[in-house]
């Protein structure tokens, strides 16, 4: 057992058993084929913004699905491992720093709830829904300050209404999204998103404002359009138009601290978000994949501040809709 020992670390340390020298050039020279994948995925990871946009949003396709790309590093070292290629070994550590530094921080523990923080629920109970009820309830119990819901059908806005009556005395909802609150609204209205090529009845956005303990903060709920993933690429133009459009109402609003909760149809990595991402601040904790429900592949529910600190968000229980919904705690400046 020992001379076996000795024979495989000849293979791997210089001098040992004479053959130190052939080994250790061996060991660099199997796996280059991995060595160049993995230095392909870091360079993704790193430089996922230079992949164009150009030719089927590809940018924003592999944008949606970016934390995935970490799976290649288990993927490549088992037969990095098994062949004992150092060269595949020692590249392999270029996507992990490049995930970890994107990603390693959102599994960091959160800072203390602290006396002006607020907690939210942003949910799409999907039209679709059998049991509004016990969505409605389901989030309810999670007992944050605000409740926000998309694809509120006529059906079932009587059911939401009547189900958090209780507990959320105040609501406002324009088209197929809504706002239930602990607090008083005001000045609620329409908030027009719609992107040009859609013709008919579309609202999917309102602005409100709270009038919390800590102050008044202008509340926006939206659902952006759906996106697709075809064999041309990722067809996202309507969300990125109605992107653009409620980061030009962020922009324009008179009040410093703003919220914004919605089913926006991607992640905040995706640059088809910019609008947004580039004027509020997003989840500092928390990975919280909300859909598909049946095996989450993306966290495309989101929650942003402006002047206010999203510290943690999480998802909750699986309800009757196809998105899990997530709750998130923010920290007013």
């Amino acid at each position: 057992m020992l001379s076996w020992a000795r024979r495989r670390a000849a293979q791997w340390v210089p001098g040992e058993g004479g053959k130190g020298g052939a080994g250790r050039r061996r060991a660099w020279a199997r796996g280059r084929g991995s060595a160049a994948f993995a230095v392909l995925t870091a360079g993704l990871l790193a430089f996922h913004r230079a992949v164009p946009n150009s030719v089927g949003r590809l940018g924003s396709l592999l944008e949606s699905f970016l934390p995935w790309l970490g799976l290649v590093v288990p993927v490549l070292l088992v037969p990095a491992l098994l062949r004992r290629s150092a060269i595949a070994l020692v590249a392999l550590l270029l996507p992990v720093a490049a995930w970890t530094y994107l990603f390693g921080g959102l599994f960091l523990p959160g800072a203390r709830s602290g006396p002006d923080d607020l907690v939210v629920v942003q949910h799409n109970v999907s039209d679709e829904n059998t049991d509004p009820a016990g969505t409605a309830r389901a989030l309810a119990d999670a007992g944050p300050d605000l409740i926000a819901l998309q694809e509120l059908v006529p059906t079932a806005l009587p059911v939401y209404e009547e189900t958090l009556a209780r507990d959320y005395p105040y609501h406002a909802v324009r088209g197929t999204v809504g706002l239930w609150s602990k607090h008083p609204l005001t000045d609620a209205r329409l908030l027009d998103i719609r992107p040009q090529g859609i013709a008919g009845p579309w609202s999917r956005g309102l602005r409100t404002v709270v009038a919390t303990p800590y102050g008044e903060i202008a509340a926006y709920v939206a659902h952006l359009p759906s996106v697709r993933v075809r064999a041309s690429g990722l067809a996202s133009s309507w969300r990125d138009e109605s992107a653009g459009l409620l980061g030009e109402a962020v922009a324009a609003e008179r009040r410093k601290t703003v919220i914004l909760l919605g089913d926006l149809n991607g992640t905040v990595d995706d640059r088809g978000l910019t609008p947004l991402t580039s004027r509020m601040n997003v989840a500092e904790r928390g990975f919280a994949l909300s859909f598909p429900a049946a095996f989450p592949l993306a966290r495309i529910d989101q929650v942003m501040a402006r002047s206010a600190t999203v510290a943690h968000i999480r998802t909750l229980p699986a309800t009757g809709s196809d998105h899990l919904p997530v709750a998130a705690r923010i920290t007013l400046r």
